[in-house]
């Protein structure tokens, strides 16, 4: 999972525009230059299906849906965090 997630490029943007407010599909593909609907569809899909974000359909017409962040998704963000704070420590200059 942790594979899957974190070597798709657009979930780590994904995180960062519902951390800014940005829930809606049509928000994401506009607020992101070079993200296509269906590739947003896949990367959203795929976290639905982890557990890390949840999907909410309202009943109206045009249908409206929001994506927000699980508990789960929380603390998973939060190991995503730890991860890429070790890689900078691994890309830093050490000193022999």
């Amino acid at each position: 999972m942790v594979e899957t997630i974190y070597g798709c490029k657009w979930s780590l943007t994904v995180y960062q525009l519902l951390a800014h407010g940005i829930n809606r599909p049509g928000e994401m593909v506009r607020s992101v230059d070079g993200l296509s609907t269906k590739v947003l569809n896949d990367c959203l899909r795929r976290n639905v299906d982890f557990g890390i974000l949840d999907k909410q359909v309202y009943p109206e017409v045009p249908p409206r849906v929001e994506y927000s962040v699980t508990a789960f998704g929380e603390k998973f963000m939060t190991v995503l965090e730890q991860l890429e704070e070790l890689q900078k420590e691994l890309q830093e200059p050490r000193d022999l």
